[in-house]
């Protein structure tokens, strides 16, 4: 809420092309040029080709908004862990406590990402990359030894599933669409939000997107 200004007699007083800029906030004696506003999208109406991309893109959410929360938490505790190393100084009292924090993980995650379907798997392993910056497989291979990291791999293969997957919204249309996606659901309080650790701009992508979407018309 913007207040008036308090000063005596202001109807008679012609204030300067500088003042007439300032505002004051209610309850705050400090004049401000601008006042600062969280950054909000303005989402577009989705359109769809036909059923079938319609159907495909609300399979696509639900799969998102179920997984993303693991990825969220997994971003959290990965900055606990490192947080906490910085401050432990003997190698093997770091490796003590990595071994501790991977267990806790894994007890964690384990029962509930045995529950998940081939693809939610696969877009999990991709919202890691996007919450983390690094994959999943180098989060294996952090937390464990480089041949553990390599078996995690070929067993994922197994189920079609690469824990080396990348985050690329601005070259993947899908990846985009999970993008979209989150943040609808962030602008609706669906999911809480969790800035991603990639750098891309979400308005510049879907002028992108959009743009290509038309020339193939």
């Amino acid at each position: 809420m913007v207040a008036t200004l308090g000063f005596s007699q202001v109807e008679e007083q012609t204030l300067d092309s500088v003042a007439e800029k300032l505002i004051v906030m209610e309850g705050d004696s400090i004049f401000q040029t601008s006042i600062s506003l969280d950054e909000v999208y303005v989402f577009g109406k989705l359109k769809f080709e036909n059923y079938n991309e319609k159907l495909k893109y609300y399979i696509l959410r639900r799969k998102t908004l179920k997984v993303y929360p693991y990825s969220k938490l997994a971003a959290e505790r990965l900055v606990e862990l490192n947080d906490s190393l910085t401050k432990i100084t003997k190698k093997r009292h770091r490796k003590r406590y990595t071994k501790k924090i991977q267990k806790y993980i894994e007890g964690e995650f384990s029962e509930e990402l045995k529950k998940l379907t081939r693809t939610e798997g696969q877009i999990l392993v991709k919202l890691v990359h996007r919450q983390t910056g690094i994959t999943a497989f180098e989060l294996v291979k952090e937390l464990r030894s480089g041949w553990r990291a390599f078996w995690y791999q070929t067993t994922a293969k197994m189920f079609k599933i690469s824990i080396k997957e990348e985050f690329h919204p601005d070259q993947v249309h899908e990846d985009y669409l999970i993008e979209d996606i989150l943040q609808r659901a962030f602008a609706a309080d669906r999911l809480v939000r969790q800035k991603s650790a990639l750098e891309y701009d979400y308005a510049v992508l879907t002028n992108k997107w959009n743009k290509d979407e038309k020339e193939k018309r």
